[in-house]
């Protein structure tokens, strides 16, 4: 009977030494195994939402993946702080509870956050959404969101510390019209940003040009500061965006058609053959399966006496948009001319020269010689 009761001392003395420890590795333990179980029903979920036709749950499946997982971590950890904070009476403990609060904050504005990035590319992928949104617009509404639930989790967490966030609102009223003066460039690209998203002059992708700045290259990113462009000999090429508010920005990926205007000029002894000319360089393009004559306007006409040449020129719209597409037509169409031209017993001219000799009479009848 006196062993039994020293055993049982022997324990309970173990269990005063030992038992936070035991308690603390025994949470963590569960923690790591309901990760672990969390993490293969995600799995689960993933497979299944994959065979169905709405989009949306794999979106919200990714964007609460990995926080629920580190939520689950975090309840392990704290929960193991608690038991600690029963064995120990130290003042750093105090700081669990206001660290807790701010975790799930962390936590729920990275959900949030993950879920707008998510749909943002959910709604400009044509794979996944029968009418994409513009991904300009898209960027533009997925930013504001973000930095409204960053703006917003921030005030929240300023608040569970203790801090007044009236207090906080009032000097940054204050303070923003000191930055404001500061950083007036900023703020102009800011707003210049904010002309982008809202009249969309251009958008991701596409090519834009300006006669008034050397700018031309293919829109990579709108920022809220800058917006890189990247030029045709794969330079980046960064610019404010207050730049575009001032200058004229033409966005040739908008064009409805391409436009061919080029002069040829024949020679003067080939008159009598250019309105025949004319007249079938315009039934070719008529006839061209890649000139648009019905929706455009198509001109071939004689032109102008030139100094050497009697000019015409043509005045067609390919239905192309495409750069490479158009030069490949505007070489056929100028080929094609050229037969025509040659055709008549015709050909194109070159610039000439004549030079014209008068002699003088000398006084018995005699030619005098040439000046």
């Amino acid at each position: 009977m006196q062993s039994f009761n020293a055993i049982l001392e022997e324990l309970a003395s173990f269990s005063e030494a030992y038992g936070g420890v035991l308690e603390v590795f025994v949470v963590i333990f569960a923690a790591l195994l309901s990760a672990y179980i969390l993490n293969r029903f995600f799995d689960r979920l993933e497979k299944r939402f994959a065979g169905t036709h709405n989009r949306w749950d794999d979106t919200l499946l990714q964007a609460g993946r990995k926080p629920a997982i580190h939520f689950i971590w975090a309840v392990g950890i704290f929960w193991a702080l608690d038991i600690l904070h029963q064995h120990s009476n130290s003042a750093l403990f105090n700081a669990v509870e206001p660290a807790r609060r701010v975790v799930v904050i962390v936590l729920l504005t990275w959900f949030l956050a993950r879920l707008v990035r998510g749909g943002e590319h959910l709604l400009c992928d044509p794979a996944r959404t029968a009418a994409p949104m513009d991904e300009t617009t898209a960027r533009a509404v997925s930013k504001l969101l973000r930095a409204s639930i960053i703006i917003t989790a921030s005030l929240v967490t300023l608040q569970t510390l203790g801090y007044s966030v009236s207090g906080v609102l009032a000097f940054g009223g204050i303070g923003g019209i000191a930055v404001g003066f500061a950083a007036k460039d900023l703020l102009a690209n800011f707003f210049g940003a904010m002309v982008i998203y809202l009249d969309r002059p251009f958008s991701v992708g596409e090519w834009v040009r300006s006669p008034d700045k050397d700018i031309e290259g293919t829109v990579e990113e709108i920022g809220w500061r800058m917006t890189r462009i990247r030029t045709f000999d794969q330079r980046p090429l960064n610019v404010p965006n207050s730049t575009f508010v001032n200058i004229a920005v033409e966005n040739p990926s908008r064009m409805l058609n391409r436009r061919i205007h080029e002069t040829f000029g024949l020679r003067y002894a080939d008159a009598d053959k250019m309105k025949t000319i004319v007249d079938d360089v315009t039934a070719m393009l008529r006839a061209h399966p890649e000139i648009e004559h019905e929706e455009r306007v198509l001109i071939v006409n004689f032109n102008s006496y030139g100094p050497s040449s009697l000019d015409f020129f043509i005045y067609p719209f390919t239905k192309t948009r495409e750069w490479i597409k158009f030069h490949e037509i505007k070489q056929d169409v100028l080929l094609k001319v050229y037969e025509i031209i040659r055709r008549h017993g015709a050909d194109i001219a070159f610039p000439t020269s004549t030079i014209q000799i008068e002699r003088e009479i000398g006084p018995e009848g005699a030619p005098a010689a040439a000046g």
